[in-house]
């Protein structure tokens, strides 16, 4: 079996598309005075729930990846379940080799989560904060399985974005 063969079958699979987002650790975390950390944010369709009792999530992200380093050192991290009306914001934080997420955040409506100090975005059909409890090396990815420490459900308008054969979609 070929990476394409694998590919074409993967995209077949319809999925829910997520923004997860993480604040760096301040430069001197012991100096509360010291400069906070850059929020960081990436798009992700591999999200789901492990477990009700206790809450868990996993999320897998590409090996390297800037979030992967990131959660590496920073154990609090927050989910945006996105709407169908978000697609601007999933494509946004999709984009290979971007330098900085500051700017992908400067105009997006945000609240900052009480136990993650990520931002977590406005109009999101649910949102949640993790720790990671644990994670697992899976070829060229990283499982992060996180527990939900608050979880919120800020809008019941419009349906989920997904996607499904390389594009986002709405669903219906």
């Amino acid at each position: 079996m070929s990476n394409d063969e694998f590919r074409a079958a993967m995209s077949r699979l319809a999925a829910g598309v997520v923004l997860v987002t993480a604040r760096e650790p301040g430069l001197d975390p012991d100096d509360p005075t010291a400069p906070m950390g850059e929020d960081v944010g990436m798009t992700a369709t591999a999200f789901l729930s492990v477990s009700l009792d206790p809450p868990l999530v996993m999320v897998s992200l590409r090996e390297g990846s800037r979030m992967d380093d990131l959660l590496a050192e920073q154990p609090l991290w927050a989910v945006s379940v996105l709407a169908e009306s978000q697609r601007h914001i999933a494509g946004r934080f999709a984009m290979k080799g971007r330098i900085s997420d500051r700017l992908l955040f400067e105009d997006l409506p945000y609240v900052r989560g009480a136990a993650s100090g990520a931002p977590m975005v406005g109009g999101a059909l649910a949102t949640l904060e993790c720790r990671t409890e644990q994670t697992v090396a899976a070829g060229d990815h990283t499982l992060v399985i996180g527990r939900v420490l608050t979880a919120s459900v800020p809008s019941g308008e419009g349906g989920p974005l997904t996607y499904f054969r390389g594009r986002y979609r709405a669903l219906g």
